[in-house]
């Protein structure tokens, strides 16, 4: 009986710890009505308008025009971009492209998910979508796996006819990202995260001059790159089961009577 009640014990424990790190799992939020979204859209890396996830940023442009954003990911993370171009009412066919770039402007592959489609001649819209891999918090230096950091979104047309060039067109950027935890974590940790040498916004030094400053992406507590994760939790709920399966399998073969 007690290591019946033990063992009922170890599984309530278990469970109640287990349930924040499931939960973590969940996608980010989507934010709706937000009216801090961003209206327009940046020309190059240097000027992207920056964005959140979770918000839906809108811009208005013209066809041949690079559209670039940029928003931050943080270790664990599984981003998601996706993409809205509103087509003029008259047009032929066009071929329309969304690029993902990290905080060196590597261009990121997606694993899944449609980053380039042809509108077919008069459709109104098309609808792009790119699922980047985990947010690592380490990698070697000679990989291309995504870090904590900056990313840099690119909206643009790459194959349409002359006749179309410079028609108006209008563009809706979506960036969530899903929690993935402790399964994509690596024994190790970024120093810095990649973010712009050169902000946006600048802060004065003492002698009153202006210097340069990250990036005011990331959360008030910094970035979570670090040796902790959540797989720390399930590696102590393993210890505690193989504990508990060699104290039972003890009570089961140590026999019931003393030797005669």
């Amino acid at each position: 009986m007690r290591i019946t009640r033990a063992l009922g014990a170890a599984l309530l424990t278990l469970g109640l710890a287990a349930g924040p790190a499931a939960a973590d799992t969940s996608p980010s939020p989507s934010a709706s009505g937000d009216d801090k979204a961003p209206t327009r859209a940046g020309t190059s890396f240097r000027t992207a308008t920056e964005i959140e996830q979770g918000q839906k940023a809108t811009a208005s442009g013209s066809t041949g025009d690079y559209l670039y954003w940029s928003f931050p990911a943080d270790t664990g993370q599984r981003p998601t971009v996706e993409a809205t171009v509103k087509l003029p009412d008259t047009h032929g066919a066009e071929t329309w492209q969304l690029d993902v770039y990290d905080g060196l402007r590597r261009r990121q592959a997606c694993q899944y998910g449609a980053a380039t489609r042809t509108a077919a001649q008069d459709a109104g819209s098309v609808e792009l979508a790119c699922v980047l891999r985990t947010v690592r918090g380490w990698s070697e230096p000679w990989a291309n796996d995504p870090l904590p950091g900056t990313y840099y979104v690119r909206l643009t047309v790459v194959g349409l006819r002359a006749a179309d060039l410079g028609q108006p067109v209008g563009a809706e950027v979506r960036v969530g990202s899903k929690d993935i935890g402790g399964g994509a974590a690596v024994d190790g940790a970024l120093g810095k995260p990649l973010v712009p040498g050169i902000a946006v916004k600048s802060e004065k030094e003492d002698d009153g001059s202006k210097g340069a400053v990250l990036s005011s992406f990331g959360s008030d507590d910094g970035w979570s790159s670090g040796w902790w994760s959540d797989r720390w939790v399930w590696t102590g709920i393993g210890a505690v089961l193989a504990a508990l399966a060699g104290i039972g399998g003890y009570a089961l073969t140590r026999g019931s009577g003393r030797p005669s």
